[in-house]
């Protein structure tokens, strides 16, 4: 008996040794606050919009842009090389297809990146020159998150938006990794191999409370964003000359229509968002 209480002490203190351990119990409150912001609580409620989706979308480009460049540049770093998987993880290329499927095939001249977005990828250019070693923090919790949450929900907004051959999904679709939960027990394993100074440690976590705080800083800006388009649109309705009956309800089955469709999309993206931080 008190060799199996020996047994599962030791256990618990190479659990709690874990990098990834220890970032999920530093980053606790962020995800409560993270949890609560105005843009979370909103799809919660099933109240989220197309604007929403395309700004996600584009905030998500920024990111991962910046975060996939910085990996590629610093993948023969020691604290990089273990989790570097390009081909099973990279997101850029499939963002850039979803937001093609959205805004056309002119969609870099039409994306709007919201200030909060550029300060985060702004961080990542800045850790990927001068800590290469914090990436590994925001790899994590990006990367896990996208296979936490991408594929139930992918497949969700699949047949509840009834789109065909995936698209604009492509950001939830993983064809390298062909089972998710055994990839994240891989992708623990090697972070967790990777060897830091105490110093070097404290700093990727650090990190990863500083990597909740841009997302939370980037939904709160969304948000500010949209609802500045909201009172816009709001005012310019109120100003505009009436319209005969049957146009108005021919306009409101057609944005109905579309709303709807949008914001199962919505959903879905700001729930692997979500899950990411939270399932991790």
């Amino acid at each position: 008996m008190e060799t199996e209480k020996k047994t599962h002490t030791a256990a618990e203190q190479m659990t709690d040794r874990d990098l990834s351990e220890q970032i999920k119990k530093v980053t606790k409150e962020s995800h409560v606050r993270a949890e609560n912001t105005e843009l979370m609580l909103s799809f919660q409620r099933g109240k989220v919009t197309l604007p929403q989706y395309k700004l996600l979308l584009c905030s998500l480009y920024e990111i991962y842009q910046a975060l996939e460049e910085e990996l590629d540049r610093n993948s023969d770093h020691p604290s990089v090389a273990p989790i570097y998987f390009p081909a099973e993880l990279a997101r850029l290329k499939s963002i850039e297809k979803d937001l093609e499927y959205f805004y056309g095939q002119d969609w870099r001249e039409k994306i709007v990146i919201p200030a909060a977005t550029k300060r985060y990828s702004h961080r990542l250019r800045q850790i990927g020159k001068e800590n290469p070693e914090f990436l590994l923090a925001h790899a994590y919790t990006r990367y896990l998150g996208d296979l936490s949450g991408g594929q139930v929900l992918g497949r969700i907004a699949q047949k509840s938006m009834d789109l065909k051959n995936g698209d604009g999904l492509s950001f939830f679709a993983f064809p390298g990794v062909s089972s998710p939960n055994l990839f994240k027990q891989l992708y623990r394993s090697r972070m967790n191999s990777v060897e830091l100074t105490e110093e070097e440690r404290n700093g990727v976590l650090e990190e990863a409370v500083r990597a909740f705080e841009f997302n939370i800083q980037v939904f709160e800006d969304l948000q500010k964003m949209l609802t500045v388009s909201d009172n816009n649109l709001q005012s310019s309705m109120t100003q505009s000359k009436p319209v005969k009956a049957s146009t108005l309800h021919m306009s409101e089955n057609i944005y109905t229509s579309s709303l709807l469709r949008m914001v199962l999309g919505l959903f879905v993206a700001l729930a692997t968002v979500s899950v990411g931080m939270y399932a991790l």
